[in-house]
């Protein structure tokens, strides 16, 4: 690509399907690209070049993810998963073909199945501790800002975690997973 916004433009399609899957909420997400690519666009000085523009900007987006989340938790309950909703693939499989070769399919295939089992068992657990456990453990939010967010102390969102970890590792069990993984 020419130019930094050339690839922001190009690369915002993948942006809008990791948004729409970490959030399930159309709205939310078209808000979360549309401030990554402004953040990106109105700063592009801090793009030093050391990592990929992917890169760089799923690292925006992870933040501006955060940021929504907390916004609209605080202006509505969470209401849980929809289930009418079509799975999402958060990786534009041509660019990843582009970037990387063919690679292994078998662990592609693997990988993505892994990912679509632990979805599902996501889907299981209550509704808090499946925030806690995306918060902290997907987007990897520090403790102090998840506890905030959920207005529980450390103590409980370790119990939370605990037990989120401990029913995802049931679930993906049940499901034929190896108790390791």
């Amino acid at each position: 690509m020419d130019t930094l916004a050339e690839e922001v433009v190009a690369l915002r399609p993948m942006l809008v399907r990791l948004a729409r899957q970490r959030l399930r909420n159309e709205a939310w997400a078209e808000d979360a690209v549309s401030e990554t690519v402004i953040a990106a666009l109105e700063k592009p000085q801090a793009y030093a070049g050391r990592a990929k523009a992917k890169t760089w900007l799923v690292g925006i987006l992870k933040h501006k993810l955060v940021d929504q989340v907390r916004r609209h938790t605080r202006e509505c309950a969470f209401e849980g998963w929809d289930d009418d909703e079509p799975e999402l693939d958060p990786y534009d499989e041509a660019a990843a073909e582009r970037e990387a070769g063919w690679g292994d399919p078998q662990q592609r295939l693997a990988q993505r199945q892994f990912v679509a089992q632990v979805d599902a068992c996501l889907r299981l657990l209550p509704p808090q501790q499946g925030r806690a456990f995306v918060l902290r453990d997907w987007l990897e939010e520090e403790t102090d800002e998840v506890c905030r967010e959920l207005g529980v102390t450390a103590n409980h969102l370790g119990v939370m975690l605990h037990r989120a970890r401990q029913r995802l590792r049931a679930a993906l069990v049940a499901q034929g997973m190896p108790a390791a993984a």
